[in-house]
């Protein structure tokens, strides 16, 4: 629970869980909304994999991260969400941004 709770205190990886709760997106379609690198982004991934909080599936030449199913702070994380000013705003623009192109899997 201690990687949990480690992972949730960088505001950078509650907003990509947020981003994450859209459905699944690639290192790049999630550091398209950041202002970092790509390894940060990588690293704050492989941060939130370790937790348990998200997942990792390969498709053809893309890994596609997603919410990790059936995890106790995922659903915290779900209850606690509608109560954040960040998260709200990310849903928002969420619906209003175009669907990502990817490769055929």
């Amino acid at each position: 629970m201690e990687k949990v709770f480690k992972a949730l205190a960088s505001e950078p990886r509650r907003r990509m869980l947020n981003h994450l709760a859209g459905g699944p997106m690639t290192v790049s379609e999630v550091g398209a909304h950041f202002d970092m690198a790509m390894p940060s982004i990588s690293k704050h991934l492989a941060v939130l994999k370790d937790a348990g909080l998200v997942q990792e599936q390969k498709r053809g030449q893309f890994v596609l991260y997603s919410i990790a199913a059936d995890h106790m702070a995922n659903l915290l994380y779900g209850f606690l969400t509608p109560f954040c000013p960040e998260a709200r705003k990310i849903v928002k623009d969420r619906k209003a941004a175009p669907k990502p192109i990817r490769g055929k899997p």
